[in-house]
């Protein structure tokens, strides 16, 4: 049994992988004692304070917020700067994140923090890694948020659960945070200067989504070219679309890998039927690694974008306390995940389209080379009062135009906030909502091809002669959603399916090959 490794959190570099681990609760987390580590961490805080002492003047320490910078605070009013920055904040709106949601943004927060640059206590670090070991999630709205400063309004409520307000998920009710911690003995945390700007100046949240946009994409792009091999299948379409030698001509790399994998997948199978080829198949399947290269092609860098966002220092001021610098800068800017979410929604988007053509051609008898209408098995008289899949094709169509309709970039509709301080804004946020829901309609764009290209393979007759990478993946759909021989209502094979593809739990392509 191989090991599963803890997620620790010292300043170093992590991955979209560990973030995404912790969100579904596939590993343990690790925050540092080591002294170093602590030293680091508690020297920020401590440089502050003595900037507090000496000079009187750090922004958001004794100043108001954004274009309240102007202000002064007095030293006696400091210590509820923080209490207030998070109380005021406390205006999100719409559903809340879901728990997976929650502990990609509680990790993505805690290691931008741990970066060092963000003159807060290594107690505080202590405080966030308690919710995440606990699994004690801060109800957070998902509405609010402009991407800059930082995700400052869903923050808030990272902040204030910290400090033991608001309500929490906490095995699986909602509770007040202060009730919880109570009962688990847990400290509220009295957030000490520049610590409320700290944590919710930054872009934890929209950083924390697209991690889990890029991992539910990454197997979205692997789950379209498998069923592209079954629908091929069962279109009795031409696999000389995808030869090797073809593609060496025009050698983009993720375009390449994604004809290999539908390649491998068709290799013994759709020659079987030479003699029903038709020279060039349909624009779904023939371009196809072409519409699903472009994803794979844009994952290198979306990686990097993702992954410096995440292991940077997204807050301001950057507090330098090696150089005894505090330095005003725009680091919650989101425009990188921005770009990167509205980009990879589009690509996404594309393959809800690919997959809509693809089952418009499965269930049309015009186009799918002699299949039954709508690909019902149904027999004999019968035949005249059922339907199969027809309602499914619809469905699948609202689904694609639903997703198509999001791709309109977020990041272009910057507006002008608080009193013009803010007036260049990522949206970044609304960007990752976007690509997460853009994400939920093509996985059920997949969800309902994958049953018809199943359907559609078995109406051909004997599978024995195909690959055994697509014959386990039609036993694993027959596990839960039998052969379509009577009309019947999908809805909740359509859900497990989701279910399954959520769980990434079908085996597609070997790790050497992707």
């Amino acid at each position: 049994m191989i090991e599963i490794k803890p997620v620790i959190f010292n300043g170093g570099r992590l991955a979209i992988e560990d973030i995404c681990r912790i969100a579904v609760q596939e590993t343990q987390i690790e925050l540092s004692e080591e002294s170093e580590f602590v030293n680091k961490i508690d020297k920020g805080a401590a440089f502050v304070e003595r900037l507090l002492a000496e000079q009187g003047f750090v922004y958001g320490v004794t100043t108001g917020f954004g274009d309240s910078c102007s202000v002064s605070v007095p030293k006696p009013l400091t210590d509820g700067l923080a209490k207030n920055l998070y109380i005021f904040h406390g205006c999100g709106l719409g559903d809340y994140f879901g728990k997976q949601q929650t502990r990609a943004i509680l990790a993505a927060r805690l290691t931008s923090l741990a970066q060092g640059y963000s003159g807060v206590r290594y107690r505080l670090l202590q405080q966030i890694a308690v919710l995440l070991e606990l699994d004690i999630l801060p109800l957070i709205p998902q509405e609010g948020s402009v991407g800059a400063s930082g995700d400052l309004t869903p923050l808030s409520y990272v902040a204030a659960v910290l400090a033991g307000e608001r309500d929490v998920l906490y095995q699986d009710q909602r509770l007040p945070a202060e009730n919880v911690f109570s009962q688990l003995n847990i400290e509220p945390l009295m957030l000490q200067p520049k610590e409320g700007l700290a944590v919710m100046n930054g872009t934890a949240v929209m950083t924390g989504l697209a991690c889990l946009a890029y991992r539910r994409a990454e197997y979205l792009a692997k789950l379209t070219a498998r069923i592209t091999a079954l629908v091929s299948v069962a279109l009795r379409g031409n696999a000389h679309h995808f030869d090797e030698q073809l593609f060496k001509v025009k050698p983009h790399p993720g375009q390449c890998l994604v004809a290999g994998r539908i390649r491998a997948d068709l290799h013994g199978a759709a020659v079987q039927n030479t003699e029903d080829a038709r020279l060039q198949d349909r624009y779904s399947l023939r371009c196809a690694p072409h519409v699903i290269g472009v994803l794979e092609d844009a994952f290198p860098w979306l990686r990097q974008f993702i992954e410096n966002e995440l292991n940077s220092a997204n807050d301001n001021p950057i507090i330098d306390a090696e150089n005894e610098l505090v330095l005003h800068g725009g680091h919650f800017y989101g425009g990188h995940i921005a770009f990167a979410m509205d980009s990879l929604k589009t690509a996404v988007a594309n393959i809800a389209d690919l997959l809509d053509r693809q089952f418009a051609q499965l269930v049309d008898p015009k186009f799918n080379n002699g299949l039954p209408a709508n690909l019902s098995g149904v027999t004999g008289e019968a035949m005249l009062v059922n339907h199969g899949f027809k309602a499914v094709q619809i469905a699948v169509s609202a689904w694609t135009a639903e997703a198509l309709k999001l791709t309109m970039p977020a990041s272009v509709f910057s507006r002008s906030t608080e009193c013009h301080n803010q007036d260049k804004v990522s949206m970044g946020t609304i960007a990752a909502r976007d690509c997460i829901r853009v994400l939920e309609l093509t996985e059920q764009a997949a969800a309902a091809a994958l049953l018809a290209a199943v359907q559609g393979v078995e109406l051909r007759g004997n599978t024995d002669y195909l690959n055994s990478r697509l014959r386990q993946t039609i036993e694993l759909v027959r596990c839960y959603s039998p052969f379509l021989s009577a009309d019947r209502a999908f809805e909740q094979e359509l859900r497990e399916t989701l279910v399954k593809i959520g769980e990434q739990c079908w085996p597609l392509y070997e790790p050497e090959q992707s």
